[in-house]
């Protein structure tokens, strides 16, 4: 390979554009695009100094490309990856990396480890999750003890979902917030704090929208060592909120864009609990504003570093093996709201595909093109 890694990307949507045009506009050090690929042909016409491909494998196939973005719509993310492994392309997947844990563990399987696989969770490489991942691993907030994050800020409006016949429905995307606006935030519950041991949850169905999938979420998740988590998300609700809080043995930590506010405990909670020989006192507290520097999170970030990986070997900052945990929590909290109960972890992933298979039989996007 040469000291400049050649990009294809497939899936010229909003995201793929982006990553190619970022790409194009020299933001990435140390690559070039060198095809693209869409099987609709105005999508290739706005690259015309890039070779275009209709059919994926194609491309895939050239010789042109040593590594490809995946931007296309979810259930194709499987499928694209095991083929680009086939080829011994490296790959960066878009999130999430499949739609169901069963077809994960299908690609992960086919990952060949001399090769790079990534994917784009670029909110590691926001600088406030970041500075709270080092005062978790510090140990500077004790044991966690439970997390709330009400994320409702993620309004979408039905023009939105009319926007493609695939959106927001089983067949066609595999899932509704879960699986498209919060794989971010559920990568961020894994990455954070691991993974629990049971989740139940509250799956409302087109709540706010006419759609067959989830718009409106609440769940309950428990760990083995006793922390517990509340979880919050909506296309439903304006103006929204992000609220994200951490309670542990040292204090209490709110996430803000530019700084976390803890309030640090003088002695550790249980400490004061069982030596204080007051009734209804609390302990002491400091309240600290920790600022949050450097560049906000970016895509560009994710892809130079999957660059920097190729030809430096370089760690990578989202493995995409890590991405079945986030795949995994999104999965139990849709089949545990249908069955309407806990969902003990690690998922049966059989299970789901089968859920999931089920629900694809009757969905609008399945009716749509078989009319077609």
């Amino acid at each position: 390979m040469s000291n400049k890694v050649r990009i294809g990307v497939v899936g010229l949507g909003n995201m793929g554009s982006g990553h190619a045009n970022s790409i194009l506009a020299n933001k990435v050090d140390r690559c070039e695009l060198t095809a693209v690929s869409d099987p609709i042909p105005q999508a290739l016409a706005k690259f015309p100094g890039v070779k275009g491909f209709s059919d994926s494998k194609e491309m895939l196939k050239s010789g042109l490309i040593d590594a490809v973005i995946i931007a296309t719509p979810h259930y194709d993310h499987t499928q694209l990856g095991i083929e680009a492994f086939k080829n011994g392309i490296h790959v960066l997947v878009e999130k999430p990396i499949s739609v169901h844990k069963a077809d994960c563990e299908k690609l992960i399987a086919a990952y060949p480890k001399d090769l790079v696989f990534a994917a784009m969770f670029q909110a590691r490489t926001e600088p406030r999750y970041v500075l709270l991942r080092n005062l978790i691993q510090s140990g500077e907030l004790g044991q966690i003890r439970r997390i709330n994050w009400t994320v409702t800020d993620w309004f979408r409006s039905e023009a939105y979902y009319a926007s493609g016949s695939w959106r927001a429905t089983w067949a066609g995307e595999g899932g509704g917030i879960l699986l498209n606006q919060c794989p971010h935030n559920l990568d961020m519950i894994q990455w954070l704090f691991g993974m629990p041991k049971m989740v139940r949850s509250f799956c409302h169905i087109g709540k706010y929208h006419d759609i067959e999938v989830e718009d409106d979420v609440t769940s309950y998740l428990e760990y083995a060592d006793g922390k517990t988590m509340t979880f919050i998300a909506s296309t439903g609700e304006a103006p929204g909120t992000d609220r994200f809080e951490i309670a542990g043995e040292r204090g209490r930590v709110v996430v803000h864009p530019d700084h976390l506010a803890f309030t640090r405990n003088v002695i550790p909670t249980t400490e004061f609990s069982r030596t204080t020989k007051t009734k209804f006192d609390k302990p002491g507290t400091w309240e600290v504003k920790i600022p949050v520097h450097g560049p906000a999170g970016s895509h560009q970030i994710i892809i130079d570093n999957f660059v920097k990986a190729i030809l430096d070997g370089t760690e990578l900052i989202a493995p995409a093996v890590e991405g079945i945990n986030s795949v995994e929590l999104a999965n139990a909290m849709v089949l545990s709201s249908f069955q309407e109960k806990s969902i003990v972890l690690p998922l049966n992933s059989g299970e789901y595909a089968e859920f999931l298979t089920e629900k694809c039989k009757t969905s609008r996007f399945h009716q749509l093109t078989a009319k077609k």
